[in-house]
């Protein structure tokens, strides 16, 4: 692993030189002078830096989405190897989305205990950001283009998300040819998911119906209440028989947003890495992709 490349990443996680420097234990100052190690070494600029903020030039972006993904792999590897001669036991909390858990962790974990039967699991489904260290949790499973930092995190997957909505609203209210014409129909999303980032493109306004839920949205969007922006992980089945339409196909959410692992940076259990290596090999050859 490259440590200046790494050290790149967690500075842009971080969204300061200083917050890269604590994450490190580095001053700011040889955190500056490594980023511009690694710029003469590419032959770009990577970052803009002012005393106010930070901010990543086009090719630093480029570079950034290329490589975070790589590094949060070799860590999740390390973390495993480091682990490899631990057998998963002992207390094990792990916190999840609500439909995501229900849909695409719960029904893997009977395997993963069968595997490791000393391990005691306690599975938390909920939508609130809860605070690893604050509620002990081990294991964190979050939909996110922007994982926290000062945590260990895995990329697990890509969260290809559409536009969607049902044949009876489409008959009712007609098919929008073009984003523009998204301000005029009715738009469904939990509290805090509006404004909706498609690649290139935000689209604002506010939910006809109010709701805290992302099921009762799934659900409102089935019922022809209007259109949602769906994680295809979600909604696959429904657009497979038809219950879905795909709205403006050529348009979806951002590519930035993902599914990741998060979990404590040091002292995880071995658990950890082990469960994160059984999710990441049964949900290799599902098809969420747009």
């Amino acid at each position: 692993m490259d440590p200046d490349i790494a050290l790149f990443v967690d500075v842009v996680r971080a969204g300061s030189l200083a917050g890269g420097a604590r994450a490190w234990t580095l001053s700011p100052a040889m955190v500056s002078k490594r980023i511009a190690r690694l710029e003469a070494r590419l032959g770009v600029r990577l970052l803009h830096r002012t005393t106010r903020r930070l901010a990543m030039t086009e090719a630093g972006a480029t570079f950034h989405d290329e490589v975070a993904p790589l590094i949060a792999g070799l860590r999740a590897a390390e973390a495993r190897l480091a682990h490899a001669g631990d057998e998963p036991a002992g207390p094990l909390r792990v916190t999840a989305p609500t439909s995501f858990g229900r849909l695409w962790i719960a029904p893997y974990l009977p395997a993963y205990l069968d595997r490791y039967p000393a391990v005691r699991l306690d599975l938390d489904l909920s939508d609130d950001q809860v605070d690893l260290f604050d509620r002990r949790v081990d294991l964190a499973i979050r939909i996110t283009a922007g994982p926290p930092p000062g945590l260990g995190q895995y990329r697990l997957a890509d969260n290809h998300r559409v536009l969607c909505a049902s044949p009876a609203y489409i008959a009712r209210h007609g098919m929008p040819e073009t984003l523009d014409e998204l301000a005029s129909h009715r738009l469904i999303a939990a509290n805090g998911q509006l404004p909706w980032r498609l690649a290139g493109r935000t689209i604002t306004g506010e939910s006809w119906i109010k709701t805290n839920s992302s099921d009762a949205v799934r659900e409102l969007v089935l019922a022809g209440a209007g259109i949602g922006l769906r994680s295809l992980w979600d909604i696959s089945g429904a657009l497979a028989d038809g219950r879905l339409l795909r709205i403006l196909p050529p348009h979806q959410g951002s590519v930035a947003v993902g599914i990741w692992a998060l979990y404590a940076p040091q002292g995880a259990p071995a658990a950890v890495p082990a469960l994160i290596a059984h999710l990441a090999e049964h949900w290799r050859d599902l098809d969420w992709k747009g």
